[in-house]
């Protein structure tokens, strides 16, 4: 890989790429990339790209009960065994 140093950038330009940078959690060079392989044509291939829809019929049906007591569950589960990993 290059390494390419840009000059010139001012105040502005600056701070709008730390702004989008921190709006997408990504760093400042990130983000120039992303731009330029934009700009050039250059797709960037997303790892994971599969969206599943088989839990889909689910959502937003449990009542409060329902995701209490499966909520107390997964609580349960998630406890440590002291004796275990002492």
């Amino acid at each position: 890989m290059k390494t390419i140093t840009v000059r010139g950038i001012d105040s502005i330009l600056s701070e709008k790429l730390k702004q989008a940078a921190r709006k997408e959690g990504r760093s400042v060079n990130q983000v120039v990339i992303d731009t330029m392989k934009q700009r050039f044509g250059i797709k960037k291939e997303k790892k994971y790209t599969l969206v599943y829809h088989d839990l889909d019929h689910m959502f937003g049906k449990w009542s409060t009960e329902e995701f209490e007591q499966i909520q107390g569950k997964i609580d349960e589960e998630r406890k440590i065994d002291k004796e275990l990993w002492s």
